[in-house]
């Protein structure tokens, strides 16, 4: 009986401190993609390229967005991202994110743009996908995080020189930071 006292001391103590280890961390799953003309539905011929690494945190609820992309044949009017096509790596869809354009994206033929979202709030989003997807935050989001992991979203830029889009890419899972280590 005394052993069982102790014991139960014991794990009393401790609770608060077992109640803080039991608290799950998930690392933030980066997507990347090379940006370009033959992507697009339908595919251009664009000189314009870049690249974009797209970081979603499940834990924080935040999206980081970074692009770099030159030699755009016309000035950037909206850039964003789109979710969620039928089939895996080919098509279009409806834009998810802020509308017209990410906040603050250049509008220059050539730039870099980094800029993190809290996608628990409403403004981080397109109004439409929203709606979509149950009407809440939390319903746009986890629909864009199973598009993210079935390469089912692309970010991609227009301009006016091509209003439909002149550069995109599917993002995919950046193989050299899955889990958070480097393969």
């Amino acid at each position: 009986m005394k052993f069982h006292l102790l014991a139960a001391a014991r794990l009393l103590a401790t609770a608060p401190l077992l109640a803080t280890c039991a608290v799950a961390h998930a690392a933030a799953i980066v997507y990347s993609g090379n940006l370009n003309g033959a992507v697009e539905s339908p595919a251009n011929a664009s000189p314009g390229t870049g690249t974009t690494v797209v970081s979603y945190d499940s834990a924080t609820h935040m999206l980081t967005v970074q692009a770099t992309y030159s030699g755009l044949t016309g000035a950037v009017s909206m850039a964003h991202i789109h979710c969620c096509v039928g089939t895996p790596g080919s098509g279009s869809a409806g834009v998810a994110t802020q509308v017209p354009s990410f906040m603050n994206f250049p509008t220059t033929t050539s730039g870099t743009y980094s800029m993190s979202f809290n996608l628990t709030m409403a403004s981080s989003w397109n109004a439409g996908f929203i709606n979509a997807n149950g009407g809440t935050t939390t319903g746009a989001e986890a629909a864009l995080a199973t598009a993210l992991a079935g390469d089912q979203a692309y970010l991609n830029i227009h301009t006016s020189a091509f209003p439909a889009g002149e550069i995109r890419s599917f993002l995919t899972p950046d193989l050299v930071f899955a889990n958070g280590f480097e393969s």
